[in-house]
């Protein structure tokens, strides 16, 4: 489990910092008193729960929140402060909780066994993948950064198909969304490379298999939220909001079928 803690006061962090501790001694905290400095570790560290200051200097915990939900929609957000007047924002940003200063282990507690979303699991897989709202790929529970925009997206669409193997004009055609296929295969094969190779070296190159010009994924070597809610996991099934992969228009069919299937339940 990651957590994030922010304060801009020094003695208040180092406060917050030992309840979290002594509450979940097992999880790994990181303490921050800038709000830029707690977003570029998040950036690289999947996070669980952010207990965020709100009254600081600068950039206030409100924003900082909003920054965090939008880069990981399941993260459980819990606010700390000294003011009780800014319980109804922490409401409308569906925070997970609120704490008044001091935040003591029991106050931590009490927040830790009442968390809005559950704490994912920990599974052998070293590679995972969030389909609800935008697209997202981690390695050992950080993010995964490739060389083209498009490497992603391949990925995401070999996901999409879940297993199922793909050939190159069925890719090009969902990809590009065009009449001239022929125009994009020197593009795909140097993005089917990256994709390859940024598994590779991270020695997770098993999760691709490619058979005969046909390239997909290995479902059960890959964490996801859509493989979860295929397998009928109900804390997985809450989650869903309607969206899933907003960022490609050609993810809408699948999207649709998961809206049906919610309808029939």
């Amino acid at each position: 489990m990651q957590i994030l803690a922010v304060d801009d006061e020094k003695i208040a962090l180092e406060g917050l910092v030992a309840s979290i501790e002594k509450v979940v001694p097992d999880a790994d905290v990181a303490g921050f008193r800038r709000g830029d400095l707690a977003m570029e570790f998040a950036a690289n560290n999947a996070i669980d729960i952010a207990f965020l200051d709100i009254e600081m200097r600068g950039e206030n915990g409100l924003e900082l929140g909003s920054k965090l939900k939008n880069m990981y929609p399941n993260i459980n957000i819990i606010f700390t402060t000294g003011y009780g007047e800014y319980a109804g924002e922490a409401f409308r940003m569906h925070a997970s909780g609120y704490v008044m200063k001091p935040a003591t282990p029991d106050k931590i507690q009490k927040e830790i066994d009442e968390l809005r979303h559950p704490i994912e699991q920990v599974s052998e897989n070293r590679v995972s993948c969030k389909t609800f709202g935008n697209f997202e790929v981690f390695i050992d529970r950080k993010p995964v950064e490739f060389q083209y925009n498009k490497s992603r997206e391949l990925f995401a669409f070999l996901v999409d198909r879940n297993g199922a193997l793909s050939t190159i004009q069925e890719i090009i055609m969902n990809l590009w969304d065009d009449d001239e296929p022929d125009t994009h295969i020197s593009y795909l094969k140097n993005v089917r490379k990256d994709l390859i190779s940024t598994l590779e070296k991270h020695g997770c190159s098993d999760v691709i298999v490619r058979q005969h010009g046909r390239i997909g994924i290995v479902p059960n070597l890959i964490d996801c939220d859509y493989f979860s809610f295929l397998n009928n996991d109900n804390n997985v099934q809450v989650n869903y909001m309607g969206e899933y992969m907003n960022q490609y228009s050609w993810a809408e069919y699948t999207n649709g079928a998961l809206e049906e299937m919610i309808s029939k339940r």
